[in-house]
């Protein structure tokens, strides 16, 4: 029973807290992501997706899936990742290639095929990295970084007609 010289009772009602974003992975569950631009935001597009059509926006992306069309960042990096299979033109600021790509590719900045990654199509790019044991099958368009070609006698385009090693499958 209640008394004059205490509070009143009161009844607690539940009240929902509100959604909290999802936390990062902690970094030991992330080792085998490419980093994001240096704005953090990245787009993945996961192993069992399959997007046909026309990719744009403001965003990095992550592609482990498969692709076809044509991807359009050119402010920011598109990954291919180990399980990534794209069949389109990409326009980006960097490309990083870890699967396979067939399609010519065009970067801002740089291109990059680890030995892992195949790339089959044309590149246009400030800058080129193939590592060892990487396939690439195309022509090869270096260009200043304000998109003119390196200079005057500079190549438009050197084709290569040997890969760095045979793609199986």
């Amino acid at each position: 029973m209640w008394k004059p010289n205490q509070p009143a009772p009161t009844t607690r009602i539940p009240v929902a807290e509100p959604a909290r974003p999802a936390q990062p992975a902690p970094a030991h569950e992330v080792v085998n992501r490419a980093p994001a631009a240096a704005s953090g935001d990245q787009a993945v597009i996961g192993k069992g997706l399959f997007v046909k059509g026309e990719i744009g926006g403001t965003e990095s992306l992550l592609i482990d899936g498969k692709v076809e069309g044509s991807i359009n960042l050119p402010g920011n990096r598109v990954t291919v990742g180990r399980n990534g299979q794209v069949a389109a033109s990409i326009n980006a600021r960097e490309i990083v290639v870890l699967g396979k790509i067939k399609g010519n590719v065009s970067a801002s900045d740089r291109v990059d095929i680890r030995a892992e990654g195949s790339l089959a199509g044309d590149v246009s790019a400030a800058r080129i990295s193939i590592e060892d044991g990487a396939y690439f099958k195309g022509g090869i368009d270096i260009r200043k970084a304000d998109g003119k070609p390196a200079g005057p006698g500079a190549p438009t385009g050197v084709p290569t007609t040997e890969p760095v090693r045979p793609t199986q499958g």
